[in-house]
């Protein structure tokens, strides 16, 4: 049986190639959209086996059963991608790369919690994710983020909720199941995702050319996401994502809050009327 994914539908341009972004990419790509992510040269990705921008760094990432692979060139690079069933990434930021791409629509996903210059004339349908977005100004659509009951509402006019500052809980607890960096330097690894930890469990160093500062554990729980090891850093980003539900499969599969978002991004799709969905089937 060939299970290739057959991408013959509208171009869709994902700024971003995060968690968050990975799960709207594993969509609509199964929907049977083309596909193109773009990232940074160096992503600060936590939970980067189900992150197609581990393909920057790896030059091809599977998750769940889709393939990434990092182009150098959209002109000629995303048609082999997409004729392979893959979803090319490639590093650009800015997006100098949009009028080759010329996507009919642009999401974005880079989950800042502000507007890294997303335009409304960027594509005829432009929907941003979470906070930082207003639909009908600078995106068309937004698409809730917080998590709770709201979670994955597509507004089609106003802002999402505000950015709390606060993690979403997970089994009653919030800011203590993720960990940030408390200054500058390059973070090293001493732990794996997929691992057991402890609260005051060491999880890695932070090395500054001076002194190693250890970065510890607040919970116990399964280690769901860590910085891969020799990863450069600024003061307060997050470096680890600790999952008090202890399950292990959590920590290789899309969560349910990426996939809620990636349905959401779908159905504002469908429902503007850019595709019919039988003619997805290929």
């Amino acid at each position: 049986m060939n299970n290739k994914l057959v991408m013959n539908g509208p171009v869709v341009l994902i700024r971003g190639a995060g968690e968050q972004a990975s799960g709207v990419g594993w969509a609509l790509a199964k929907a049977g959209f083309r596909v193109v992510m773009t990232e940074v040269a160096e992503p600060l990705m936590v939970r980067w086996p189900v992150c197609f921008g581990t393909a920057i760094e790896e030059g091809r990432w599977q998750v769940e059963e889709i393939m990434a692979c990092r182009i150098a060139s959209p002109t000629s690079d995303c048609e082999t991608a997409w004729k392979a069933g893959e979803i090319p990434v490639l590093v650009d930021p800015d997006l100098k790369t949009l009028p080759e791409l010329n996507p009919s629509i642009l999401v974005d996903a880079i989950m800042a919690k502000l507007n890294m210059g997303t335009k409304q004339s960027m594509a005829p349908l432009t929907i941003g994710l979470g906070p930082g977005f207003t639909a009908g100004e600078d995106v068309d659509i937004v698409i809730e983020t917080n998590r709770g009951h709201h979670l994955g509402r597509i507004i089609y006019s106003g802002p999402a909720q505000p950015n709390t500052g606060i993690p979403g809980e997970v089994k009653g607890i919030s800011k203590e199941r993720v960990v940030y960096s408390a200054k500058t330097g390059v973070f090293k690894a001493k732990r794996a995702i997929g691992e057991q930890v402890l609260a005051g469990d060491c999880l890695g160093e932070i090395e500054d050319g001076i002194e190693n500062t250890k970065v510890v554990s607040f919970i116990n729980g399964v280690l769901r996401g860590l910085l891969r090891t020799n990863t450069r850093i600024s003061e307060n980003v997050k470096i680890g994502d600790i999952d008090p539900r202890g399950n292990e499969e959590y920590c290789w599969t899309i969560s349910e809050k990426a996939r809620a978002i990636g349905a959401a991004v779908l159905l504002s799709i469908l429902e503007c009327g850019i595709i019919s969905p039988l003619r997805l089937k290929g």
